[in-house]
């Protein structure tokens, strides 16, 4: 998760579409094309299928985000940690559990990359917990083991 922001959505027809996992909303062509900036992971700039798999038109409500990490709603709808754009407030079905599958490896695979100076949690929320283990690295030094 960059600093950089995402695309902002050219259009704010039918072809809006958001990230099952991050909830960021942008049209099927700029995922298409850019993939998505939170979860490069899914690597859908690379095979254009996985952005009907990854996103969804289904949502409620939009936010734009310009400084997630000073935004009290972006804190709120845990996307604090995320890079600013345009995010849905809610999504209305699931990541497949294959890519489910991939996402919790990436974490996984970030945390261990942390060392050794974090706190033992169980994933419940994938995002929840970065956060909630990123917040514990930068201010204590414990150790993590992901269950």
């Amino acid at each position: 998760m960059g600093s950089a922001p995402a695309q902002i959505p050219t259009s704010f027809g039918h072809e809006l579409r958001a990230c099952l996992r991050c909830r960021l909303v942008k049209t099927y062509d700029q995922f298409r094309e850019s993939g998505c900036e939170n979860c490069p992971f899914f690597k859908m700039d690379e095979d254009h299928e996985r952005v009907v798999d990854c996103t969804t038109p289904n949502f409620n409500g939009i936010i734009s985000v310009m400084d997630p990490t000073r935004s009290w709603a972006a804190r709120w709808l845990r996307i604090g940690r995320f890079v600013p754009g345009c995010y849905t407030l809610a999504v209305s079905e699931a990541l497949p559990e294959d890519l489910q599958v991939r996402s919790d490896q990436n974490l996984t695979d970030l945390l261990a990359s942390l060392g050794d100076g974090l706190f033992v949690c169980t994933l419940l929320c994938d995002s929840f917990v970065v956060e909630l283990v990123l917040g514990l690295w930068s201010s204590t030094a414990m150790s993590l083991e992901v269950m």
